[in-house]
């Protein structure tokens, strides 16, 4: 019984912490004063964009950018590790080319430390990340710039993926997916005065704060590291969710395999690693942003999440049927009943638009899938380093 029980009740931890974000986020954002008014001195940016074999996308990204730079601000592009022309392209469309080349050591970000290391010379005001497959929001640079100038912290813009055009895979359980852990979540923990997670595209620096940190790794999630690291130094990132960055799902299922493969196996591997760790700082210091971001860490990939909880409710179950004790059960579907909460919330609010009703007749499928995705990983090993999301046709 206390196994089973202790069991469901893990589950309650991230159930609970998803259902007070996605419950905060319902409503809507409102401008600090710092970030409408105008910034009336002068602030230098560096945009950096660690690039590595992606010089058939570049341009759009670049376009983007240069249209929204001023006088003393650069636009630098680290071609890392490649065997293309991604270097010849990006100087080709103006901007400032510093090449990587290390086999051993791989990773975006060891190519942003890069950067940074090229920028100690004439440091700017502030540093501005953006991957190298992604649009802009027009006015993005100096709205991050004018918040990020009024809070002296990090500033994560909003992070959007979407499906590319006449995609051959259905992205909308992943749109809704990312919808939820990139808008409603950092959301919620805007509208409760709290920092969020880094989301590797759109995030602005001051100066001081990215040359404080090391940089250069090859962690899967770097950008989840980075805004760890960050807050344990007193610079937890902020939410500025009034402009936006997009970028698109892969459009074969090896691309889409092996990025959805990255992404899970680095948050669970940040887990484990940081989360101890941040709790203990955050009460030691009785630092609520540590604490903040180190429960919020908790919460895993929904999809793994949402096996994790239906499992638990058939096996408490099964156990119960038999004549074992119902109290697992009952945690169990508590659980789950706040899981589903928090999924109709969050589709009603924000997302009927990537993930219409009808499509929740294929979830069955969907899961099987996800089912099947999570025994590869366990089977097959893990990712280790950064490669380029293929996006070639299936």
């Amino acid at each position: 019984m206390l196994i089973l029980a202790a069991l469901a009740g893990l589950l309650s931890a991230p159930v609970a912490i998803l259902l007070i974000e996605v419950v905060a986020a319902l409503k809507a954002p409102k401008l600090e004063p710092f970030e409408a008014r105008e910034l009336n001195i002068e602030k230098r940016v560096a945009v950096i964009v660690p690039a590595h074999n992606e010089s058939l996308g570049l341009i759009p990204t670049l376009q983007d950018i240069k249209a929204q730079l001023g006088v003393g601000d650069r636009l630098i592009v680290v071609a890392d590790n490649c065997t293309d022309d991604t270097a010849a392209v990006a100087a080709a469309s103006g901007a400032e080319v510093i090449v990587r080349n290390d086999p051993e050591r791989i990773g975006k970000g060891f190519a942003m430390g890069w950067g940074i290391t090229h920028l100690r010379k004439t440091p700017p005001d502030f540093v501005l990340f953006v991957d190298a497959d992604c649009r802009l929001q027009a006015d993005l640079v100096e709205g991050l710039k004018r918040t990020c100038h009024g809070v002296q912290r990090p500033v994560q813009a909003l992070f959007l993926m979407r499906s590319a055009e006449n995609s051959p895979i259905n992205h909308s359980f992943a749109e809704f997916a990312w919808i939820l852990r990139n808008w409603i979540r950092p959301l919620g923990l805007r509208n409760l005065h709290g920092p969020v997670q880094l989301m590797g595209s759109g995030m602005m620096f001051p100066w001081n704060a990215i040359d404080s940190v090391p940089l250069a790794s090859g962690h899967l999630v770097e950008d989840l590291k980075l805004g760890l690291d960050l807050a344990e130094i007193g610079k937890a990132p902020y939410f500025f969710p009034f402009v936006r960055v997009t970028s698109t799902f892969p459009t074969s299922a090896k691309g889409t395999e092996s990025q959805r493969q990255r992404w899970v196996q680095g948050h669970l591997a940040t887990i484990g690693k940081f989360v101890p760790r941040l709790l203990a700082v955050g009460l030691m210091r009785g630092d609520v942003n540590v604490l903040a971001l180190a429960l919020d860490l908790l919460v895993p990939p929904l999809s793994l999440l949402a096996l994790l909880i239906v499992g638990t409710m058939v096996l408490t179950s099964s156990v119960a049927l038999l004549g074992g004790p119902w109290l697992p059960t009952v945690i169990a579907g508590g659980n789950l009943a706040g899981f589903v909460l928090c999924v109709l919330l969050a589709w009603f609010k924000f997302g009927r638009q990537v993930f219409p009703a009808h499509e929740v007749l294929s979830f069955g499928t969907f899961a099987l899938k996800k089912i099947q995705f999570y025994g590869r990983m366990l089977i097959g090993g893990t990712a280790s380093h950064w490669i380029r999301t293929d996006r070639s046709n299936p």
